[in-house]
């Protein structure tokens, strides 16, 4: 008996993992994954073909690429539901508008006129109820002395490189974005109650607040 079975968590459920760089969604992504018995979604930067463009001229490449996630991303949605669910999906839909088109928005990366046809776009594909939303959000949470420390543990070069101002603005865009968000039930879990990469017995913990979590919501809404 895998641990889905052991806690009764539904085999077409769609959980998606979110939180700021470093908090460790796709080792979460994956562990969870593997602990259900559930497939994996994550992001294909690969293949993006606006993202080199876009890090030369934000300016001219903002509203593009955001277009270009905003589609993608309700591509993948409508795939992984049209599958049957029982995903773990690394990285959500909801914070390219929450975070990131709003960031370049207040940055003057992106014209006035682009920000609200790209919000008007996203309302109109997923603020409604004919989208098919995860029936669970988790974000990773935790200080930002943590999270700068977990980035320079992991050496990546470009983030080595990027100001520690712009990880605290990270941060507090992400804190800002998951206080007021509502489109689906938010499980919150703080990255340092858990340490799935030293002892690897420690997601059924996680697991387990997960299917206490999804009964708690299915209840509510009968």
């Amino acid at each position: 008996m895998n641990l889905r079975e052991k806690y009764d968590i539904p085999a077409n459920a769609v959980i998606t993992i979110a939180g700021t760089v470093g908090v460790g969604k796709s080792t979460m992504t994956n562990a969870l994954a593997k602990a259900l018995n559930f497939r994996t979604s994550f992001e294909k930067v690969d293949t993006n073909p606006y993202l080199d463009k876009f890090y030369a001229d934000f300016d001219r490449w903002s509203f593009h690429l955001q277009i270009y996630f905003l589609a993608e991303r309700f591509k993948e949605q409508k795939r992984i539901f049209e599958y049957g669910g029982g995903f773990i999906q690394d990285r959500s839909i909801y914070e390219d508008t929450g975070i990131f088109a709003k960031m370049h928005y207040e940055k003057g990366t992106m014209s006035p006129v682009d920000y609200e046809t790209y919000k008007s776009l996203f309302e109109a594909m997923v603020m409604t109820p004919y989208f098919p939303h995860p029936d669970l959000l988790i974000y990773l949470e935790g200080s930002i002395d943590d999270i700068v420390d977990r980035i320079k543990l992991r050496g990546r070069p470009m983030e080595q490189q990027t100001p520690i101002a712009y990880w605290e603005e990270m941060h507090e865009r992400y804190e800002n974005w998951i206080n007021t968000f509502n489109a689906c039930p938010v499980l919150r879990l703080n990255i340092n109650d858990y340490d799935i990469v030293d002892n690897e017995t420690s997601i059924e913990s996680i697991v387990e607040r997960i299917a206490s979590f999804i009964r708690q919501t299915q209840l509510l809404k009968k």
